[in-house]
């Protein structure tokens, strides 16, 4: 069964640390927390009171309390909806939780379901899971990446700003293929 911690990792090593790109529709963004998506979460409140500090954004890192929030943010929202502690290959699990990050739970879990043949209904239930669990490994990453590396060129014939973004999302996506 795959493990939270290690799925964590994985995400942060992608999603960096506090970033405020003017043409990132997320807005003002901490470990990949987009503020305009999450506004109410509590490690905004901490972050706002750092502004102010000469080591800021470096001071951010170290402080043990919004990591916390940073980690639990991450199990709430992403790792226990898609109930990806009960998927048994952890880098399918890291895969499908990161994309689930970087695209929205509902757009993962729908991508997950057409590639293993389940019902497209955005929630990863006992069929999806079962499924997961007995596809071929090599297989479904593979079709998985493509289908990731399709989404992201969709997004830029929607929103040509995002043409920038292109070359680290397709990085990410591949990532997972080691």
């Amino acid at each position: 069964m795959a493990k939270f911690n290690l799925a964590l990792i994985k995400v942060l090593s992608h999603e960096g640390g506090y970033a405020n790109d003017p043409d990132d529709l997320g807005g003002e963004t901490y470990k990949g927390i987009a503020r305009n998506s999450h506004g109410t979460w509590l490690g905004w409140t901490l972050i706002d009171r750092f502004k102010s500090k000469p080591d800021f954004p470096r001071s951010l890192d170290t402080n043990p309390q919004l990591q916390s929030l940073v980690e639990l943010f991450y199990f709430d929202n992403f790792w226990t909806p898609l109930n990806a502690e009960k998927i048994q290959n952890q880098t399918s699990a890291d895969s499908v939780f990161d994309f689930a990050v970087n695209s929205g739970l509902a757009t993962s879990v729908r991508l997950v379901q057409s590639i293993v043949g389940t019902k497209r209904d955005g929630i990863i239930g006992e069929q999806t899971l079962n499924k997961i669990n007995s596809i071929d490994f090599g297989y479904f990453q593979a079709v998985f990446t493509v289908s990731k590396i399709n989404y992201f060129m969709a997004i830029i014939k929607k929103r040509p700003l995002n043409k920038k973004y292109l070359y680290g999302w397709i990085i990410r996506a591949l990532s997972f293929n080691d």
